[in-house]
């Protein structure tokens, strides 16, 4: 489903690659970590240090990678749509390589890696089944594919992914809605099986870095999957 369906705002809507490029120089101020570093820390079944080489997809600034690289996950392989993001993920160090590529559609090669993630970035994809697939292709066999995603319940409550330009001006950035049935159905068809399911509440904790987010109190705000590839 379009995120249109549900938007309130009603901002000026752009596509990822132009949202995120106009985005990049204010993304790591203004992102809120509470959508994915509580996520990241109640996962139980990676064992970090042996959890690389690593894919990052839409690897955007380099925060997971940044993230994955400082719990020793090495080496790291980047992809990402838009340069302005992946310049600044070039600059932390922590890759091994960056490509400017389709995240379904990667040149990476295929069965090298024990870890893919996607964080933050399924909204923007009009349908799921091409990156689980892509998932899937890139991990060696026993590889987790990591997903953590902005939750559908924000999404039909009428607020998509948005920045604001550097003149104040409120932009929205295409979006579409996914079910979690419709994770499950992309991942089972892709030949993954489902190893941990996380969702984040906004909680005190929380607020604690995003005060204004207080309307929003005891919502689900987003969500992990850790896949499996079987042996």
């Amino acid at each position: 489903m379009h995120a249109s369906h549900f938007d309130k705002r009603r901002y000026p809507v752009v596509n990822a690659a132009t949202g995120y490029g106009e985005w990049a120089v204010s993304y790591e101020e203004t992102v809120a970590t509470g959508l994915d570093r509580p996520l990241l820390a109640q996962l139980v079944s990676i064992d970090w240090p042996s959890a690389g080489p690593a894919a990052d997809l839409a690897c955007g600034t380099g925060r997971t990678g940044a993230w994955l690289a400082a719990r020793g996950v090495a080496p790291i392989d980047g992809v990402d749509i838009t340069p302005a993001m992946q310049d600044q993920a070039r600059a932390k160090g922590v890759y091994r390589a960056l490509h400017i590529a389709d995240v379904a559609a990667t040149p990476l090669p295929s069965g090298r890696y024990r870890l893919c993630t996607l964080a933050l970035a399924d909204e923007h994809l009009a349908t799921l089944d091409p990156v689980y697939r892509e998932a899937a292709r890139l991990l060696a066999p026993g590889g987790a594919f990591l997903l953590i995603g902005y939750h559908p319940f924000f999404l039909m409550n009428g607020m998509p992914t948005h920045y604001h330009r550097a003149d104040g001006e409120a932009v929205t950035i295409e979006s579409h809605v996914h079910l979690f049935s419709d994770h499950f159905a992309a991942g089972r068809g892709a030949g993954l099986v489902l190893d941990e399911f996380r969702e984040c509440v906004i909680d005190e904790a929380w607020l604690a870095t995003k005060p204004k987010w207080r309307p929003y109190l005891h919502w689900p705000v987003s969500f992990a999957l850790l896949w499996r590839r079987r042996p």
